[in-house]
């Protein structure tokens, strides 16, 4: 029996919910951490950052008006999902990472329970941040959060799977719809993930995944004045300077960039960054001169 050709993966970008090519049409070698070929990955241009946050957009109003018990529940399935292709994770992020077959097989069990621990806290942040304030009158003062909008995320450029989970999944979990810029040299599990993600129960649009130089994708992201919030986790120090610059054009609420152990449990810090605080008022209808009310 003759030898078979291996069947080469053709990794794409993950754009409303679609795999399209760069627009460009331009790739560029990714490697494992000893300098072999692993793969030729899409090298995002400007037009398909814009065509990103427009797919966010699109999809943010229907994501953030589900419940967020049915958000909780998709994500859910994006863990169950993540399990079933364990091995494929394992090999990716050994293969990224420079990390031995124990090692990244206990960091990609990390990340499913990562996911799984955000996905838990989708129907509990309002308890926690949102509730009944005291004042004084005869009125309700009720605090609620409501997600920012389309925010952009550079992944972290070292972690390339745990520490893209770790920055995506509180952004979603509240309601957001996210424009990722994968680890510029390990962008294989970010692309792997998308696959997950259109074969689960996410809308299309409510995640975008691009891949390619990051100065050259987040710069049109930090100015686009339809995205309202970035997370710099993935940007060196001089970068993240020109981005928040570029960012304070509209506004946008800007994540710096810090060291973080993202294999350390996290706390609701992120959860809060890109979440909005509505309060509302309103009279409880006090009667008589007894100051009774209803």
């Amino acid at each position: 029996m003759s030898d078979r050709l291996n069947v080469l993966k053709t990794y794409k970008l993950y754009v409303g919910g679609k795999f399209p090519r760069s627009e460009s049409g331009r790739v560029y070698e990714v490697t494992d951490s000893k300098g072999k070929w692993l793969a030729n990955a899409p090298l995002s241009s400007r037009k398909d950052a814009r065509d990103a946050v427009v797919a966010a957009r699109k999809a943010f109003g229907g994501w953030s008006g589900a419940t967020a018990y049915n958000r909780g529940q998709v994500l859910y399935r994006v863990a169950e999902m993540l399990e079933g292709r364990r091995d494929q994770f394992t090999r990716e992020v050994a293969e990224a990472e420079g990390l031995s077959k124990s090692k990244s097989a206990a960091v990609v069990d990390a990340t499913i329970d990562r996911w799984v621990w955000y996905a838990g806290w989708t129907d509990k942040i309002a308890q926690v941040v949102g509730g009944g304030n005291p004042v004084a009158g005869p009125f309700f003062n009720l605090s609620s959060p409501e997600p920012t909008g389309v925010v952009a995320v550079l992944a972290p450029q070292e972690s390339s799977f745990l520490g893209l989970v770790s920055v995506l999944a509180p952004v979603i979990a509240t309601g957001n719809t996210a424009v990722v810029v994968a680890s510029e040299n390990a962008p294989l599990p970010a692309l792997s993930l998308a696959e997950v993600l259109a074969t689960s129960d996410v809308p299309g649009g409510v995640v975008n995944v691009l891949s390619g130089r990051t100065a050259e994708i987040a710069t049109p992201l930090a100015s686009h004045q339809d995205v309202n919030a970035i997370d710099l986790a993935g940007a060196d120090e001089v970068l993240a300077k020109e981005l928040e610059i570029a960012a304070a054009d509209n506004l946008k609420r800007v994540l710096r960039p810090q060291p973080v152990d993202y294999a350390e449990t996290p706390g609701i810090d992120r959860l809060t960054a890109f979440l909005e605080t509505k309060t509302v008022w309103h009279p409880t209808g006090s009667l008589g001169a007894s100051g009774s009310s209803y």
